[in-house]
């Protein structure tokens, strides 16, 4: 029998997040957001060699950091050009949590004008989380005006 290109139980894009503190990186996910630890595998020095969380039903996978094979967190290479974008049922409370975990405030929570309630923090191991309240379904032509209406008002 075939095995199956994407394994049971993963989905087919996973996002991968290297950090300096692996341990600690588990025990923030779970008191931010409620993270379920997967699994766990420590190298012989201890460090978190991988790991996978599910966060929302989502599968997050992390290791530390590992510079002899190119894999370094965003504090090493100045910062991450990419956010993590997570959907839950109480944006002002998870953001309250994240920042009392450590979680650095980027962006405060506010509506947004194409329908989410969303603020950004950076988490202690320079990751960027915008996390969101749907709170409007808004068609993509009002988004469209919202939009220009914005950038016409100088926002």
């Amino acid at each position: 029998m075939p095995v199956a290109p994407v394994p049971d139980g993963y989905p087919a894009l996973t996002p991968y997040l290297i950090v300096a503190d692996g341990a600690g990186a588990l025990a923030f996910y779970r008191q931010a957001f409620g993270a379920t630890v997967r699994m766990t595998l420590q190298g012989p020095d201890g460090r978190i060699g991988h790991a996978e969380l599910m966060i929302g039903g989502s599968l997050i996978m992390l290791a530390d950091e590992h510079p002899a094979i190119g894999a370094v967190a965003p504090p090493t290479v100045g910062g991450t050009p990419v956010g993590l974008h997570l959907y839950v049922a109480d944006v002002d409370a998870v953001v309250a949590r994240a920042v009392e975990a450590g979680a650095r405030l980027v962006h405060p929570v506010e509506d947004k004008f194409y329908g989410d309630r969303l603020g950004t923090i950076e988490d202690p191991f320079g990751h960027r989380w915008h996390i969101s309240t749907h709170i409007e379904d808004v068609s993509p032509e009002e988004i469209g005006r919202r939009a220009a209406a914005l950038q016409g008002a100088g926002a």
